[in-house]
């Protein structure tokens, strides 16, 4: 073409400007090798600082960093993925190889997994995080509820990029929407709940959208492993007969739950009743009954009574770990034999303060509660609060004694929820106190999964506890592997045990007799709070003191072409004098 150019320019009849069309003909054809075949230029390499693409990396972030280490800067992408302009990295141990003299390496984007941090070894880690969108940004919940009990789901959602206005926070919980809350300003706290009826496991849909109908915004799972209730063997004590202790008799038996009920009636008389299991000999407190009791459900007068044998038996019991005691609060002072007396204090209402229902509250309560407070609980450091009123005063509170529970509470009618047909309200209420009192089971052994998140091809680390057999995995629709674990050095009960999980679904653990299940979460899933504990990984490593290596190596070049804009400016200048020589 620059041939052409020049033979046209030299033949024309007209010869002003000969020289210059000559010149402007070489200058379009330069300007097209340029393009095509840009020249290359040697710049120093830097051999102390390299760069490492991730996932999710801003390209304005990458430019400036080049402007500032230099074009020769060595720039890889992890995890290998095909790139036509950038090398993929396998393995961050190869940059110790290929780069000896590297003492920074800057991250840029999502970041590194934190089981590959140690790779790095004296590497010095610098991360350059790419900002958070639009989503969820974290939320809790009971990973192991149990049936018929209140559960509940909380966060934070964030509308980062997305147009001002509401958005719905819905939960889908087997197979239906079960809750919903508005975020008026579209970013803000949530809270939604829902009652499980059946036990095993699920994957409940946690989902944001802006209007009721539209479309979703984003959807994330909640995987919770729902386990059946746990009966219990309770003995209730009254002092004389009470609608409360009718109502409540009546509501355990129908939960399933072993109840025993003595009431008395005069003056050495007393009434005995046995629901959903054998008779015993209810006379008298002793080690013999208090063995197959959980929770001794009581009024202050009967403890009052307690002798001096029985206060002791009921004593022994609660350290050792074989019953609680809950006690309702219905006289002014506490009975001496109770237990840990002196970690509760009541402070008596009077007139309209005691005669007026207040609003009650506990912790995973769903509906309001209204009752009457006839008394509250001076807080103390030794008693832990278990429901309160809305100004944060208790009226229910729980304190250890040895290995078991004392629980207290001033809440001394409760059956009107049950008149009133607010038996949810009710069965929360008394499930709140009786767990609280209930004594904790030995487990045979457990099995934990360390990581809060996770994923496909990355290490899941297990802590065995209880148990050193061999644990034995089992993914969903595979087949079962076995894992060596690694027993601890200093406890002999605990052990330790990495596995791989390839596919995201529940996996179920064993060991001996332990098991646990383990929902892995897809790549695509709960990403904002995944990578903040990658950052938080990041941030860690990065804060630890490390030995670089001050060796200097000869300094080295690299290869850099030209801009290719010098060849679109060579022939942007000869096409236009062309153009304009002719036309003039």
């Amino acid at each position: 073409m620059t041939v052409g150019l020049i033979r046209a320019a030299w033949r024309r009849p007209d010869t002003r400007w000969r020289y210059g069309r000559l010149l402007a003909g070489l200058l379009a054809g330069a300007g097209l090798w340029l393009l095509a075949f840009p020249p290359t230029h040697h710049v120093p390499r830097a051999t102390n600082e390299a760069l490492v693409l991730t996932d999710g990396y801003s390209p304005d972030t990458l430019r400036h960093l080049l402007r500032q280490l230099g074009p020769g800067t060595a720039l890889w992408r992890y995890p290998a993925t095909a790139s036509p302009d950038t090398p993929a990295l396998t393995n961050l141990a190869v940059l110790r190889h290929q780069v000896p003299a590297l003492r920074q390496v800057h991250v840029l984007g999502q970041g590194l997994p934190a089981a590959d941090l140690p790779d790095l070894g004296t590497i010095q880690l610098i991360t350059h995080g790419a900002k958070p969108g639009a989503g969820f940004r974290h939320a809790t919940w009971a990973r192991r509820p149990e049936v018929g009990q209140p559960w509940v789901a909380e966060g934070w959602f964030d509308n980062i990029g997305l147009p001002a206005g509401p958005v719905w926070v819905r939960l889908r919980a087997a197979g239906a929407l079960r809750d919903s809350v508005q975020l008026p300003t579209g970013k803000g706290s949530f809270r939604v709940s829902f009652r499980p009826k059946t036990p095993g496991q699920a994957v409940y849909e946690l989902d944001a959208r802006p209007s009721a109908q539209a479309s979703q915004l984003q959807t994330e799972p909640l995987p919770v492993e729902i386990l059946p209730s746990r009966p219990l063997r309770v003995l209730l004590l009254a002092a004389t007969p009470s609608f409360e202790f009718r109502f409540l008799k009546n509501y355990l038996a129908k939960q399933g739950h072993a109840v025993s009920l003595r009431t008395g009636l005069s003056r050495g008389l007393t009434q005995t009743e046995f629901l959903n299991q054998k008779a015993a000999d209810l006379t008298r407190l002793n080690a013999s009954l208090l063995s197959h009791t959980d929770v001794v459900v009581a009024d202050a007068a009967s403890v009052s009574a307690l002798s001096g044998a029985e206060a002791g038996a009921l004593r022994a019991a609660l350290q050792e770990g074989q019953a609680g005691v809950l006690l309702l609060a219905d006289s002014p002072t506490l009975p001496r034999a109770l237990p840990a007396r002196s970690a509760f204090a009541l402070e008596m209402r009077f007139g309209a303060a005691a005669q007026q229902p207040q609003v009650v509250r506990w912790a995973g309560a769903t509906d309001r509660a209204t009752a009457l407070v006839p008394a509250l609980l001076r807080s103390t450091s030794a008693a832990k609060s278990l429901v309160t009123t809305t100004q944060n005063q208790a009226v229910a509170a729980a304190r250890r004694v040895g290995q078991g529970q004392v629980v207290v509470t001033t809440l001394t009618e409760t059956f009107p929820w049950m008149l009133q047909g607010n038996a949810t309200t009710y069965g929360a209420y008394w499930s709140q106190l009786l767990s609280a009192a209930a004594p904790t089971l030995s487990p045979t052994g457990t099995i934990t999964a360390e990581q809060a998140w996770p994923r496909p091809n990355a290490p899941l680390t297990l802590r065995l506890s209880g148990t050193t057999q061999a644990l034995v995995v089992t993914p969903p629709g595979g087949q079962p592997v076995r894992v060596a674990p690694h027993q601890d050095v200093h406890i002999p009960d605990w052990a330790t045990a990495t596995y791989w999980p390839t596919t995201s679904g529940w996996h179920r653990f064993s060991s001996g007799a332990a098991t646990s299940w383990v929902y892995v979460y897809s790549p695509t899933q709960w990403m904002t709070p995944h990578l903040q504990t990658q950052q938080a990984a990041a941030a860690a490593w990065a804060a630890q003191p490390t030995q670089v290596s001050n060796a200097v190596l000869p300094a080295s070049t690299t290869s850099v072409p030209w801009s290719r804009w010098w060849g679109f400016v060579l022939f942007l200048l000869g096409a236009g004098f062309l153009w304009l020589e002719e036309k003039l």
